[in-house]
């Protein structure tokens, strides 16, 4: 196995671990993994990642490519929707700063760093076996 393929092994099985980490911390009372937050969502998180497993175990660059550069953006996009889902869950109470201080008491958790370390870990395998092809 070439170390750009390990370099993207170890980013797609960070992403699988990282599936498992917690992500949110509602009122300080218990932590949420993606699976606790979107179940759907985090099942098509680990198939991207296991898809990606098993490109880089087949050494099919254009797989690994494709599951790298789509765990990155389902990743961005589960960020993104964290986000939208915390500031508009409360909207129905008609005081703002009540409103305002619900929202702040939903804490992201350090799992966010793996999620994101790992599709970028696994696109800086891909990026580099692209790199090192052409000479």
């Amino acid at each position: 196995m070439r170390l750009s393929n390990f370099v993207s092994f170890a980013g797609f099985v960070m992403l699988l671990v990282a599936t498992y980490c917690p992500i949110l911390r509602p009122f300080h009372l218990i932590n949420w993994n993606v699976y606790d937050a979107n179940k759907p969502y985090g099942i098509l998180v680990l198939l991207v990642a296991v898809v990606g497993v098993i490109g880089t175990v087949f050494n099919q660059v254009k797989i690994i490519r494709f599951a790298a550069w789509l765990s990155l953006a389902l990743v961005m996009l589960l960020y993104l929707l964290a986000l939208l889902k915390i500031h508009t869950s409360f909207s129905f109470i008609p005081f703002h700063s009540v409103e305002n201080f619900v929202a702040r008491q939903i804490k992201f958790k350090w799992g966010w760093y793996l999620l994101l370390a790992g599709p970028v870990l696994a696109l800086l395998g891909v990026l580099s076996s692209g790199k090192t092809a052409g000479k």
